[in-house]
């Protein structure tokens, strides 16, 4: 998979003066486009269309400071509308408007070209298995909270905080299949996986049943999943967890994401210093063939 996201990435560079399809990079990576989000932003550590923006201002600065263009010819060749948004888009990467920086000759910030490449490192190995599940029912609390990459969420554990032991105890009474207790369930996403954006969690059980007056329910169609148990310092490992599944066992396996919420059930030491995760990804198989960049 590596090689053909590296494919994908030769053909940005090509088209960086064009529109670029993620659909196209995604036939070119032999995946689907929610996966090719997905996986660019895990490895490369901030979003596709960010990265995409960043290389055009790259460019852009360089033929600002080169002196051949107009900066109106500058910013239609990198897709932009007018030279206001331009300098916009331009003063927030490199700190100075583009009439400024091609005045004073300003020194500029440069997005490097990405590349990926396997680093084998260790003898761990994941522990994982693929389960088919139906239909079923997320049933429990809901809030609108803030992605954070590491460390504790806040908005999350004030949620949880919030949630009275009598309402935990009815919701752990209608769980009925795996995974089975009070889990961590996050659904609707943005693509990018950006610091701070925002999603849907939900603090429930997995069942047939349905919720009551005073729970919300989300309800997940049949399908693959990808189960992953890791051991280790909490909150760490919950979310190196995930940085793991999507860095090392994608690229590795002949399997992809597919739309659907993440289920996280956790168990905690006595002391909440120590923590057993299992972690819950919607998947399914790949059909792989060969690249065709155009």
């Amino acid at each position: 998979m590596l090689e053909r996201l590296n494919q994908a990435m030769e053909y940005i560079e090509r088209h960086l003066d064009e529109q670029i399809d993620v659909s196209v990079l995604a036939r070119i990576a032999v995946t689907s486009e929610y996966h090719m989000r997905r996986i660019f932003s895990a490895l490369a550590g901030m979003p596709l269309s960010e990265y995409i923006r960043r290389r055009r201002l790259t460019l852009a600065g360089a033929e600002v400071l080169a002196g051949e263009r107009t900066l109106l010819d500058i910013a239609v060749r990198h897709g932009y509308g007018s030279g206001e948004a331009f300098a916009r888009a331009f003063r927030a990467m490199h700190g100075v408007g583009p009439a400024e920086a091609r005045r004073t000759g300003a020194a500029l910030h440069s997005q490097p070209r990405m590349s990926f490449r396997l680093i084998v490192e260790g003898s761990s190995s994941m522990r994982y298995r693929i389960v088919q599940k139906d239909e079923f029912r997320v049933v429990g609390r809901k809030a609108r909270v803030p992605l954070v990459h590491e460390g504790m969420n806040p908005e999350i554990v004030s949620f949880v905080r919030g949630i009275g032991r009598e309402t935990l105890e009815r919701m752990e009474a209608l769980s009925d299949q795996e995974p089975r207790g009070i889990v961590a369930v996050s659904d609707n996403l943005a693509d990018s996986r950006a610091e701070g954006t925002e999603l849907d969690y939900y603090h429930g059980v997995v069942t047939g049943a349905e919720a009551p007056d005073d729970m919300a329910e989300l309800t997940v169609p049949a399908g693959a999943w990808a189960v992953f148990e890791h051991s280790g310092p909490f909150p760490e490992t919950l979310q190196y967890l995930w940085r793991d599944v999507f860095t090392q066992w994608f690229p590795s396996n002949p399997f992809r994401s597919r739309p659907g919420p993440e289920i996280l059930r956790t168990r905690l030491s006595p002391d909440a210093t120590e923590a057993d995760a299992e972690l819950w990804i919607p998947v399914e198989r790949t059909t792989a063939g060969p690249a065709t960049p155009r």
